[in-house]
């Protein structure tokens, strides 16, 4: 899967990345393992997964900030060289019987921590790897790679492991780090990003009130270091995605689906085991059907988004997913859930791919760490609030009528996203100039 057109770099960016993924997936089960065997509250044990789910939300802008400022190979090496020192470190005291609760939950949340800045690195890092037309195709093919490496190889190894020895999982997931941290070493360096107004794409649609306010914020930046407050950094970032429409509304309509997403996670276990009839030795493979989907959708994305065009590839996974999650809500065996909940997990992972490269297509390049940061912020905030609306709702009326009531709000964000998404309507010819006054006026693009 790593031999591909798009260069050295990017093979060895696709292979940090699957690296890392495979840790995390030895660990994250691993952990809870771990845990069950030193308490049986499910209050300490939702700790250390509460624990691992706070950074992005307090970190996630911050990390977007220190990626544009910092070297981002040289960041994400080093990133990843901490983690596999902190997983390492807990691998140790595992085997000497001296890994308390306190130790996990600190654990799960520093790693959760440096992972916001990791992950604001690679997304802005990814676009100097691979040309802007691949870019699709160059997300879509981290999506399927870190699929595998989760769903099919890390996630059964890690009870597998954790049975064998406690501290073997942990220590297999420092090497992947420090695995990955020497192959993000050996990507060329790239040169430092200015905020020059060439990194601005020109089919960008911005208006000129807000690419003024974005180029004035950027100077007298030099490359030893930047002046002004953190925070007004952060929010440059955060200016640009809603100064742009056509993101803004991506951006909101990820938020939406991911209220319908975390939801349907919350309940799953359940609906497969008391609706779909799935027997419990078979849940594993009833999940594995995520597995393939997601697989497939990452090695489609690019395909998809280069015969329809990225906007109209968007709302065409939308309307999609919204008739799996339809076909999900009304199944009532296992073979058509699997089947419908593998188109879903599909659509996710086109969804995901074609976001991710749209932004970093029409981003300039000092902004990306930040703009990609706050993208996922405003994304995430709806996920705790889907879960624990699930939940309630399952509590209260089973979670039959939570399967449809996330498929109607699929369905309502998808209507949503075929009324606004529009794709850019091209920039007409510019008219020869008549008067100096003409001449010195700014054009403005059209709005979509």
């Amino acid at each position: 899967m790593t031999a591909s057109p798009l260069g050295r770099d990017y093979r060895l960016l696709w292979s940090a990345a699957v690296s890392s993924r495979l840790g995390d997936a030895l660990r994250t089960p691993a952990l809870a393992l771990l845990a069950a065997t030193l308490t049986r509250d499910p209050r300490v044990i939702a700790a250390v997964t509460v624990a691992g789910q706070l950074p992005p939300l307090l970190f996630g802008l911050l990390g977007g900030v220190y990626a544009d400022r910092w070297d981002r190979r040289r960041t994400m090496a080093a990133v990843d060289g901490l983690r596999a020192a902190v997983v390492g470190g807990l691998a140790v005291a595992v085997a000497l019987d001296r890994a308390g609760v306190a130790a996990l939950v600190a654990t799960a949340f520093l790693l959760a921590a440096l992972g916001t800045l990791f992950d604001a690195a690679a997304f802005a890092m990814l676009p100097s790897v691979v040309p802007p037309a691949a870019l699709s195709h160059a997300n879509g093919r981290l999506q399927a790679g870190t699929a595998v490496a989760g769903g099919f190889l890390g996630a059964p190894a890690a009870g597998v492991l954790f049975a064998l020895a406690a501290p073997l999982p942990f220590a297999l997931d420092a090497l992947t780090f420090a695995a990955a941290a020497l192959l993000t070493l050996g990507l060329r360096p790239t040169r430092p990003h200015s905020p020059r107004s060439s990194d601005r794409p020109a089919d960008a649609p911005q208006s000129d009130d807000h690419n003024r306010t974005i180029a004035e914020s950027g100077r007298g930046r030099g490359r030893g270091g930047r002046k002004g407050a953190v925070w007004r950094e952060v929010f440059e970032g955060v200016r640009w995605v809603r100064g742009d429409v056509l993101l803004w509304r991506i951006t909101v309509l990820t938020a939406g689906s991911n209220l319908a997403i975390s939801g349907l996670l919350a309940v799953l276990v359940l609906y497969a085991l008391d609706v779909l009839r799935v027997p419990p030795a078979g849940y594993g493979l009833f999940a594995a059907a995520a597995v393939l989907g997601g697989l497939a959708g990452g090695l489609g994305a690019g395909r998809l988004a280069a015969r329809l065009g990225t906007v109209p590839a968007l709302r065409a996974v939308l309307a999609a997913q919204a008739v799996a999650l339809t076909g999900l809500a009304l199944a009532r065996h296992p073979l058509p859930g699997g089947l419908a909940l593998a188109v879903f997990a599909a659509g996710t992972t086109v969804w995901n791919s074609l976001w991710a490269a749209y932004g970093q297509g029409h981003v300039p390049a000092h902004l990306l760490g930040r703009v990609g940061s706050a993208q996922r912020m405003v994304g995430l905030l709806t996920a705790p609030v889907g879960a624990a609306l699930a939940g309630l709702a399952g509590a209260a009326y089973g979670v039959g009528p939570v399967a449809a009531a996330v498929a109607g709000i699929f369905v309502l964000v998808t209507l949503a996203a075929w009324r606004v998404l529009r794709p850019a309507a091209p920039v007409p010819a510019a008219a020869p100039p008549t008067t100096a006054a003409t001449a010195d006026r700014p054009g403005r693009h059209p709005s979509r």
